[in-house]
C-alpha cells in the first residue's frame, strides 16, 4: 500500500461539517447521512466533506486533536491530517503552524523508524515488533523491511546449504 492508498482510506473517516444548505437525509451504500441544515453540525465522511468544501457548501470543523498543543501529545492520522491541511486549511486555526509541527513530528518518527530498521538489519534479526505505528508509517517502511527480510532469508539459506554440503563432502 502506498501513501496515496493510505490517503484514500483516510477519506472514509468522518469529520464534522457546518453546511450552508438544506437537504434531507441521503441514503448511500455506506450509510445514511444528514439531514443537512444550515449552521447545524453533521458528521460526514472526509470525501464528502472535501467535495462540499470545494463547492463552497460547507465549513469543515477540524478534529479536536488538530491543535498545536494536542498534536505534541498524541499520535494522529497522517492521511487525514494531510487531506484536511491540503483542502481545508482555511477552516483550521493556525494551519501553517500545524503543518510545520506535523512535518516535524513525521520527520522525527520516520527517522526513529529508520534507525530501528537499520538496527534490526545489522543485528540480523528474524522478527521484530513494531508498536504504535500509524498505517502511513508502516507503509512507508514496508517495502524496505520486506526486501531486507527476503535478502536475509536467502543469505541464511545459502549459508546453511553451503555448510551442509561441506559436511557431506567428507564421505
Amino acid at each position: 500500500m502506498d501513501p496515496l492508498e493510505v490517503e484514500f482510506l483516510a477519506e472514509k473517516e468522518t469529520v464534522k461539517i457546518i453546511p450552508n444548505f438544506s437537504l434531507d437525509k441521503i441514503y448511500l451504500i455506506g450509510g445514511d447521512l444528514g439531514p443537512f441544515n444550515p449552521g447545524l453540525p453533521v458528521d460526514v465522511p472526509v470525501w464528502l466533506a472535501l467535495n462540499l468544501k470545494q463547492r463552497q457548501k460547507c465549513r469543515i470543523v477540524p478534529p479536536e486533536w488538530m491543535e498545536v498543543e494536542k498534536l505534541e501529545e498524541i499520535p494522529f492520522s497522517m492521511g487525514l491530517t494531510k487531506l484536511l491541511l491540503t483542502h481545508a486549511s482555511d477552516n483550521i486555526p493556525k494551519a501553517d503552524e500545524i503543518r510545520t509541527l506535523v512535518k516535524d513530528i513525521w520527520d522525527t518518527r520516520i527517522a526513529k523508524l529508520r534507525l530501528s530498521a537499520d538496527s534490526f538489519i545489522r543485528e540480523q534479526e528474524a522478527h521484530a515488533k513494531l508498536d504504535n505505528l500509524t498505517l502511513m508509517e508502516i507503509n512507508t517502511i514496508r517495502t524496505f523491511l520486506l526486501d531486507s527480510l527476503n535478502c536475509m532469508y536467502k543469505l541464511r539459506s545459502n549459508l546453511q546449504q553451503g555448510s551442509s554440503k561441506g559436511q557431506f563432502s567428507n564421505y
